[in-house]
């Protein structure tokens, strides 16, 4: 499953603000994805650490009970 970012858009309680590549952006956790791994031909590198932990806050307040 992937997130995707975007670069414009406005904050909602389900995006996480990010900084990758030198641009601003936000993780939209609203849209999920399902990607098959073929798909998938390089990695363009990592969020951040921090990052990362904010939006798994967001999935599980998203899917938790």
């Amino acid at each position: 499953m992937v997130a995707p970012m975007t670069t414009g858009g406005r904050s909602y309680a389900f995006r996480v603000p990010c900084r990758f590549r030198e641009k601003d952006g936000y993780v939209v956790a609203d849209q999920l994805r399902t990607v098959d791994e073929v798909r998938l031909i390089r990695r363009l590198g990592r969020l951040s650490t921090t990052t990362m932990i904010d939006v798994l806050e967001v999935l599980q307040r998203m899917f938790a009970p």
